[in-house]
């Protein structure tokens, strides 16, 4: 009895994470738009933000759910080790792949106020300087567009 109630509350605790873990990111409905001038726009590479580690950690573990499938006794320990192996090493390629940097731009805005003010984004060849844009956003999320 105590063991069936405690799986309930574990899977209960499970799930409430996981809701925690799917709802929307903390955005708020606000956002802060500047306007101005390009001042300067310098070609860059933005280096990708993918976390170093996690295709080698998501490839080692179904290596060995896989491995766990195969055979038993002493063949399905080997079969595990050696799936987490490969498992790992193909993951850390598919992660190597998509790690490529992208074409960028470092656009510097001179505000109406006289601020300068620094935004590196992706590309976007409509973007010339002494084109009236606007800033919008702030910090890491801070994007340059045309008026």
């Amino acid at each position: 009895m105590i063991q069936k109630i405690s799986s309930y509350i574990c899977a209960m605790a499970l799930a409430l994470t996981l809701a925690a873990c799917a709802a929307p990111g903390g955005q708020t409905g606000e956002m802060e738009i500047r306007s101005g001038t390009i001042e300067q726009i310098t070609p860059v590479e933005i280096r990708s933000n993918q976390h170093t580690g996690v295709g080698a950690i998501v490839g080692g573990l179904a290596g060995l759910g896989i491995g766990s499938l195969i055979g038993g006794g002493t063949g399905r320990d080997v079969a595990m080790v050696l799936g987490t192996i490969g498992g790992a090493v193909a993951g850390h390629k598919v992660q190597q792949h998509y790690n490529q940097p992208v074409a960028g731009q470092q656009i510097i805005v001179r505000t109406t106020n006289g601020v300068l003010v620094s935004v590196t984004q992706p590309a976007n060849p409509d973007l010339r300087v002494g084109q009236r844009a606007y800033i919008e956003g702030s910090g890491e999320d801070a994007r340059v567009l045309l008026r």
